[in-house]
């Protein structure tokens, strides 16, 4: 099995907290992780009618079955379970009884916050980071890369992608969206999926996409938090310092998935990413997405950002605090070329100057130049945690301290 990279915040925070809470979208891999990591206690998942029907009607007795604790896999089956869960933490407070996944995040996490709250430490797993997967990135291409995506089940099982994800995308609409929300067209939820896909990298147009989809700017709304709380895409917010009213202010849409997005815009083989309009886009997604594990991983706040001025000047990711941010634009071309540091150096003197400034790209070289480290896209493992003279290993030290 690989090993997962938030594994030692799990069984610290297993070692501080009654509860450990883990979500993420279907498939990153939870019940794998959980049942390894905690291979002492006994494993119950309440996708188990038998479970489920003895934990809805019996909290009391269910809990009573497991009195030293339990990992319960997909607790929002079961969600009243969690406030008897409340009242046995409050009589034993010893830590790591209980370890809580689950998929649908919209329930689970609203009782979760309610009932469990000062009780449990709640983490997220995506799907593998670069770093878990290829540990050694030796003939690796960005296009097989980018369409392969990072869901775990894809490699482990070394399945098709399109195939794979195919289900996946099925198994999403049906299991989930139609739970979530009343959408009585998965057909046109779908499309909206799609569009979506189409869009990632880009500014966020609700009306826009609405429109095309044929749905109000409720709807569309409604159903982009959906995809959020579902682990599907993530909405990057515009750096928030009131620095400047030419300053951009909406967010820009990412996948949490290269492959996903790749599946839904009809790329089929890694070959038919050469020349596609969106390999950039589909590149950057890689790696704001790579910053988001990373961050996840790490068991660190979000303090992640872009900027975009009306002039079109952009850095594609902002991590940190006022006064104390790190700039990286990120490129998916071989050649380094001026226009890699255009916005760095326009929004640098604009946001009273970057701590680091770097350029993540497609080539191969590790380089300075223009007073910004130029990195190779194999070497993005560890850049947005790494203790030594990374960004959120100063974040990390800070928190730890506490």
């Amino acid at each position: 099995m690989i090993k997962r990279h938030i594994e030692p915040k799990l069984v610290q925070w297993a070692g501080q907290y009654p509860v450990v809470t883990v979500t993420g979208p279907r498939q990153s891999g939870k019940t794998t992780l959980c049942r390894s990591l905690f291979a002492n206690k006994p494993y119950l998942s309440l996708e188990d009618l038998d479970n489920r029907e003895f934990a809805k009607k019996d909290p009391r007795g269910f809990l009573a079955a497991i009195p030293k604790g339990a990992v319960l896999d997909e607790i929002q089956h079961a969600p009243n379970l969690v406030s008897y869960i409340q009242t046995a933490v409050d009589e034993n407070r010893t830590p790591g009884q209980f370890i809580l996944t689950g998929s649908r995040q919209f329930e689970m996490m609203e009782k979760v916050s309610q009932s469990l709250a000062g009780r449990t430490a709640v983490a997220r797993l995506l799907p593998f980071s670069f770093g878990e997967l290829y540990p050694k990135a030796a003939g690796l291409m960005v296009d097989q890369m980018l369409y392969a995506g990072f869901y775990p089940r894809i490699h482990d099982q070394n399945l098709n992608p399109t195939e794979a994800l195919s289900f996946y995308v099925s198994t999403y609409l049906e299991r989930d969206v139609r739970q979530i929300i009343s959408v009585t067209d998965l057909d046109r939820f779908e499309v909206f999926l799609r569009l979506c896909a189409g869009r990632t990298g880009q500014l966020l147009n609700m009306q826009s996409i609405g429109n095309e989809c044929g749905v109000t700017h409720n709807t569309a709304k409604s159903w982009l938090s959906v995809l959020q709380a579902s682990g599907i895409i993530k909405l990057l917010r515009p750096w928030h310092a009131n620095v400047s009213k030419r300053m951009v202010k909406s967010p820009k849409l990412y996948f949490l998935d290269t492959g996903l997005a790749c599946f839904l815009l009809g790329i089929q083989k890694p070959e038919h990413l050469q020349g596609h309009p969106l390999r950039g886009a589909l590149f950057e997604t890689f790696a704001v997405s790579e910053a988001y594990k990373q961050h996840d991983n790490a068991g660190l706040p979000e303090q992640l950002w872009f900027c975009r001025d009306s002039n079109e000047n952009e850095v594609d990711l902002l991590a940190g605090t006022a006064g104390n941010l790190h700039a990286w634009e990120i490129k998916s071309g071989m050649t380094i070329s001026a226009d890699y540091f255009k916005g760095l150096n326009a929004l640098d003197r604009c946001l009273g100057g970057f701590k680091t400034r770097s350029v993540i790209y497609g080539g191969e070289k590790d380089i300075t130049r223009e007073q910004t480290r130029v990195i190779p896209w194999v070497g993005i493992d560890g850049l947005f945690v790494e203790k030594k003279n990374r960004v959120f290993g100063e974040l990390g030290s800070a928190i730890a301290g506490q």
